[in-house]
């Protein structure tokens, strides 16, 4: 499912978070305001994964006590762990059974990411078997549970779905750069997605399986017609 995002409930003045997750390096931040300038940028070194998170839920405090504005996040990781091998894959165009043979690793919204040819997206697995990079997303989502706008984005997708576009903008500083310069920008491209789908310019993607969505910058040219956005049947399990 394709879900447009307009909410006039939410402030008119936020600060936009874009967190890219990694493991062996520390994860790179990126902070946008409303007008997309350049707020501030870091490395959260944490050392594990209690740490990180920590470092995480202190970085964002920290935020809104500095400016007094409200927070948006979006996280470079998958939101949740499988439960269960997914029931359906996406194979020639349609849904069909998930096959004895198949491991049935993957979200809904990772498919449709697939599918729509917006990127290669890294299958999620079952909760209790994911490295250790999609564990520590899994805890960063945790952490700041409690936030209204924290959203999961897919950087790959957002640069692909733009290389054509007209957009605003976007303020960009070099600072903690020079170590992880990919890292630093997709995290600021995280950052702009989410300001994208909160500014009505963007949308939601997957969540027919209950396992969440993923936020995209623009809409998908075929968003209409294809099926890959509508989950089979939302009490048999997860898609491919």
């Amino acid at each position: 499912m394709v879900i447009d995002h307009i909410n006039s409930e939410r402030p008119k003045d936020l600060l936009y978070l874009g967190v890219d997750v990694q493991i062996r390096r520390p994860c790179t931040t990126y902070v946008l305001d409303q007008n997309l300038n350049y707020v501030e940028s870091g490395l959260l070194d944490g050392g594990d994964i209690g740490a990180t998170c920590k470092n995480l839920r202190t970085l964002v405090d920290s935020l809104g006590d500095q400016y007094g504005k409200g927070l948006a996040v979006g996280i470079d990781a998958p939101r949740i762990g499988l439960p269960s091998p997914r029931a359906w894959v996406w194979r020639n165009g349609g849904w069909v059974p998930r096959s004895n043979t198949e491991k049935g690793y993957g979200r809904h919204c990772e498919v449709v990411i697939k599918a729509l040819g917006l990127g290669n997206p890294q299958w999620t697995r079952l909760a209790g078997n994911s490295p250790p990079w999609m564990m520590l997303g899994y805890r960063l989502f945790e952490v700041l549970s409690e936030l209204k706008d924290v959203f999961e984005v897919f950087p790959s997708a957002s640069y692909h779905m733009l290389r054509d576009v007209a957009h605003p903008t976007i303020g960009l500083c070099l600072n903690n750069f020079a170590s992880q310069p990919k890292d630093m920008l997709d995290a600021c491209v995280a950052a702009y997605t989410v300001w994208a789908f909160i500014n009505g310019r963007g949308t939601e993607v997957g969540g027919g399986d209950g396992l969440g969505t993923i936020v995209l910058p623009k809409k998908p040219a075929d968003s209409t017609s294809n099926s890959v956005l509508n989950w089979p049947d939302s009490q048999a399990g997860i898609a491919e």
